[in-house]
């Protein structure tokens, strides 16, 4: 398994928006684009999700775009649940899985520790080795 690779190619921008309007629903908060930050948030999603990168270069794509608040509520939920379904994919022990997605929900929602972004940049470069 290659660790350069579109990570995000199957999550059109379609589907973050659908991710975002399910997570507002589930706390019925208003599920509507920002007017600061939507449009850009699409073009840098739209522009780069397809590209191929590394699992940590994946993350920070979530990172920016959750930075940027495209929407008016979940905008880190949102892009912390879609790299936590690319995890899902690697196929790894339960155990090991549900840390690699809390570093990551961690790295994404902008709360992560030095420590933490570390661990997973060795993860990361555990997958380039192969």
């Amino acid at each position: 398994m290659s660790a350069t690779r579109a990570w995000l190619a199957d999550y059109t921008w379609e589907i973050v928006t659908a991710q975002n309007a399910v997570l507002c629903a589930a706390k019925n908060a208003l599920h509507k684009p920002t007017s600061d930050g939507h449009d850009a948030t699409k073009v840098l999603w739209e522009a780069q999700h397809t590209q191929k990168m590394r699992l940590d270069e994946a993350v920070d794509l979530c990172r920016r775009c959750h930075r940027k608040a495209p929407f008016c509520f979940y905008n880190g939920n949102t892009f912390a649940s879609i790299i936590a379904l690319v995890i899902r994919k690697l196929a790894l022990p339960a155990e090991q899985a549900f840390v690699i997605r809390s570093l990551a929900g961690h790295i994404v929602a902008g709360v992560a520790t030095e420590e933490e972004v570390r661990a997973f940049r060795a993860f990361c470069d555990e997958l380039e080795q192969g």
